[in-house]
């Protein structure tokens, strides 16, 4: 069951929006391969502003999912391509089909 998730928003810098899209989009072949993430949705929500939204059963797959490869070329990149650091929320999922 999903009971934990990750809610990630990103402002892209002028510019890089197209650099930003590609990025979350090519990250879900990532997301696939972790055996623990049970959902993995990448959205934009206007011009410069994009989401992750991701859920995990227990904290240990959510833990390897914010210490894994999607995170840190993240977090490698975000100086690059955001105008602000991404914001990560920690949420507990309350209902879900």
């Amino acid at each position: 069951m999903k009971n934990i998730g990750l809610l990630i928003t990103l402002k892209a810098k002028e510019g890089k929006e197209m650099e930003v899209s590609n990025f979350i989009k090519e990250a879900v072949n990532l997301a696939r391969r972790e055996e623990k993430t049970i959902t993995w949705y990448s959205y934009r929500i206007d011009e410069t502003t994009f989401g992750i939204f991701d859920s995990f059963e227990r904290e240990s797959g959510r833990d390897a999912h914010l210490n894994g490869e999607i995170v840190s070329e993240l977090m490698e990149k975000a100086s690059n391509l955001l105008s602000e650091p991404p914001s990560i929320k920690k949420i507990e999922i309350l209902s879900a089909v």
